[in-house]
């Protein structure tokens, strides 16, 4: 039984179907409405705004493919399940095709439909609550902004991973923000109310590396006039970052190994055996897979970190965001420096838009810092880019066209989502697909907007 009741809206012309499905589902603990054609069906989903459709295909008025996909218009993350005749199954991938989340045959037993409910609710509730931490994720820390797909996903795995103890290894190029990634594991973790202990394994040698992660005694060599904690047990109840894990050298990394398989450790000139209890993020910009098979890595220690990848990509890779970026780093380095917020060319738009970022979005901040610097004026011109950025040739611009006046971020984006709209005939799955973002991510850009597609 559900602790807070759902509200499922059943729709089918048979009056008696309908009268034994609310029987039934009542009883379950659920608020059952119904409507017996598919406008009927259509009102009352706007007008109640259920948990959970339940759609005949076959009904008068507007069948129930025509239904589902006004349903998923208006709300692309509600669950439907489709009631089919025996031997619908090709009417019954298609409503699949359209977004239905599942399916059921007539005739059909009662405890089937039982639990195929639940498990859309459950469905419906994992996806409020991913959409919940993806929002209060945006809102507690502002670096991370995307609008792209491939981040959305990476996202995605985030909230699932960050609640359990599971080792993360963070692989990404240099400078696309695998702190930024730790932070939020931890932060949606069990262990948020931990401490969050970093460390930079690439940036010391092998002896003091050692010390700084171990910790050490009183006198074991010489300056350790005390003893010290090391990071692993200052990370006691909480998170510990090893970043630049591929820079390690070998004994140093049979050392980690033990730390991982037996959560247990001594500090350097002690005895004393220390139980660990945290949880390990590790991250490279390195091919680790590759220098194991150079055996410049631990086989064993690679698959200990390995358990939860996780891939950042780079900037050329999610170009879609490099407008947003921009935005925000304007509006960040205006504010320190006491500026009105910029424009940005539309040469200078794209330029940025063409480049390859080898440095990724340090890169990217650094820029726009020294251009919102160096701009006298209201708007960010071609003239004061760096001269590999205005070497770049326009090989990007297709989904970028641009009026010739300066202009404001938010412009860009609703001319691209229109032009996006126009070459797919106003397709919204397509258009969707053609700018790297979801469905339900247009449709909010859409009424943001207040682009009119009909």
């Amino acid at each position: 039984m559900l602790k807070i009741k759902s509200k499922i809206l059943i729709a089918d012309d048979e009056v008696n179907m309908i009268w034994a499905l609310k029987k039934a589902l009542t009883k379950e603990g659920y608020e059952i409405i119904s409507a017996e054609d598919g406008l009927g069906a259509l009102d009352s989903f706007k007008k109640h705004e259920p948990d959970l459709v339940i759609l005949d295909l076959k009904m008068p008025k507007m069948d129930g493919m025509e239904v589902l996909e006004n349903i998923k218009n208006i709300n692309p993350k509600i669950p439907v399940i489709m009631i089919t005749a025996h031997g619908s199954t090709k009417l019954a991938v298609e409503a699949m095709k359209l977004g239905a989340l599942d399916y059921i045959s007539k005739p059909f037993d009662i405890e089937e439909l039982r639990v195929v409910i639940r498990r859309a609710l459950e469905y419906k509730h994992l996806n409020d609550e991913v959409n919940y931490l993806r929002g209060k994720l945006k809102e507690d820390n502002p670096k991370i902004i995307y609008q792209s797909k491939i981040m959305e996903d990476l996202l995605n795995l985030v909230y699932k991973v960050a609640p359990t103890d599971a080792t993360v290894l963070v692989l990404a190029e240099s400078g696309t923000g695998k702190e930024l990634i730790a932070n939020a594991l931890h932060e949606y973790s069990n262990r948020s109310k931990g401490p969050l202990i970093k460390i930079n394994c690439g940036a010391l040698p092998e002896n003091l590396l050692e010390s700084e992660l171990f910790g050490y005694e009183k006198g074991a060599f010489t300056g350790a006039v005390s003893r010290k904690k090391g990071k692993f047990e200052l990370a006691q109840g909480g998170t510990i970052f090893l970043d630049e894990i591929g820079e390690i050298s070998e004994s140093m990394q049979i050392k980690l190994l033990r730390v991982l398989q037996e959560k247990e450790f001594e500090r350097v000139g002690g005895e004393e055996t220390i139980k660990g209890d945290f949880r390990v993020i590790a991250a490279t910009n390195k091919d680790l897979k590759m220098m194991v098979d150079r055996n410049d890595f631990r086989e064993d220690l690679y698959y200990r970190l390995n358990v939860i990848p996780i891939s950042i990509p780079a900037l050329r890779h999610r170009r879609q965001d490099i407008p947003l970026l921009i935005d925000y780093f304007i509006g960040k380095y205006s504010g320190q420096m006491g500026k009105p917020k910029m424009k940005i060319s539309k040469v200078a738009l794209e330029k940025m838009m063409n480049y390859e970022w080898k440095g990724n979005i340090r890169e990217l901040q650094n820029i726009i810092e020294r251009c919102v610097i160096l701009s006298w004026g209201q708007e960010i011109t071609e003239d004061i880019l760096p001269e590999d950025i205005k070497g770049t040739l326009n090989t990007f611009d297709s989904n970028y066209i641009l009026p010739d006046e300066g202009i404001l971020l938010e412009d860009v984006e609703r001319n691209l989502i229109i032009q996006a709209l126009e070459r797919t005939e106003f397709n919204q799955t397509k258009a969707a697909k053609l700018l790297g973002i979801t469905r339900h991510t247009l449709i909010y850009r859409l009424e943001k907007y207040n682009i009119d597609i009909k």
